[in-house]
């Protein structure tokens, strides 16, 4: 029941939360404030419940290097969506019309701002975590990197194949940036910083979300595979190159520091879990 309670609190945040920014879509001041308060009070409840049904300190949100940590996400997931389009514009693919609106890409600072926290908090913070401790670090990382993106089917202009991409990218990458560092600081920075970059600064659609124009005026043309069609720059097989490259090297930092769960250790430690109830 612990993974039910959890769930449920982050949910309900975050269900209230986007029920807030949609109220006051249109005003990116308003959006901005939403956003952030709704990335604030799902970590609020997100240490809340673990506290309440694990009785342990929530050392994955632990406050001590936490501006670093998102700070070092953030940048890389910046860099990571620039080198995708920096590859999709020299095939002609991505073309700037002119500039967008600073307002607009003030609001998506919220907007992903509480995108990149809740989701993080359920996806990694719970079900991975959870699914670690019974099956080990490997099935964990594929089973709720298909949920992952499967749960993206439901955008307005989702594809199956957009769905398969996020969950081989993004699926791949913030769960490894979570085991590399059993932190949640940095796949949140990753998560916001990916997503920004994407509509906050070069204009594109992120998820097939349709989402607000941000600061530059941007469109792309040609090949779904490699500007990714409706669904955004993430349907594009750059994206698929430069995450399955960054899920690497954080699976193989991962490895070097030991924080690979086995199988076997897993299911041992659900068993002594089970005889101390």
């Amino acid at each position: 029941m612990k993974v039910v309670w959890q769930l449920l609190a982050v949910a309900a945040v975050a269900f209230l939360g986007q029920q807030g920014v949609a109220a006051v879509a249109g005003n990116p001041w308003l959006t901005l404030i939403m956003g952030g308060l709704t990335a604030v009070l799902a970590a609020i409840a997100y240490r809340w419940v673990v506290r309440r049904t694990e009785h342990r300190p929530v050392t994955e949100l632990a406050g001590p290097g936490a501006g670093r940590a998102l700070g070092r996400g953030t940048v890389i997931g910046f860099a990571l969506f620039a080198l995708v389009i920096a590859n999709i514009a020299l095939l002609g693919a991505y073309d700037v019309r002119g500039w967008g609106t600073f307002p607009g890409a003030v609001g998506l600072i919220g907007f992903m701002a509480a995108a990149a926290v809740t989701e993080e908090l359920l996806f990694r913070g719970i079900l991975f975590r959870f699914v670690e401790k019974w099956t080990g670090t490997w099935i964990a990382l594929v089973a709720t990197g298909v949920l992952f993106g499967l749960a993206h089917l439901f955008n307005p202009h989702a594809s199956l194949w957009g769905a398969l991409a996020i969950a081989i990218e993004a699926g791949g990458l913030l769960t490894a940036a979570y085991v590399a560092t059993r932190k949640l600081w940095v796949p949140i920075g990753l998560h916001f910083g990916w997503n920004f970059a994407a509509a906050g600064i070069f204009g594109t659609e992120v998820s097939g979300n349709g989402t607000p124009q941000g600061l530059l005026d941007a469109v792309t043309s040609g090949p779904a595979l490699i500007t990714g069609g409706d669904f955004g720059p993430e349907g594009s097989l750059y994206s698929v190159l430069f995450c399955v490259l960054g899920t690497s090297a954080f699976l193989w930092l991962a490895h070097r520091r030991g924080r690979l769960v086995r199988r076997r250790h897993a299911e041992r430690a659900a068993d002594v879990t089970t005889l101390s109830r």
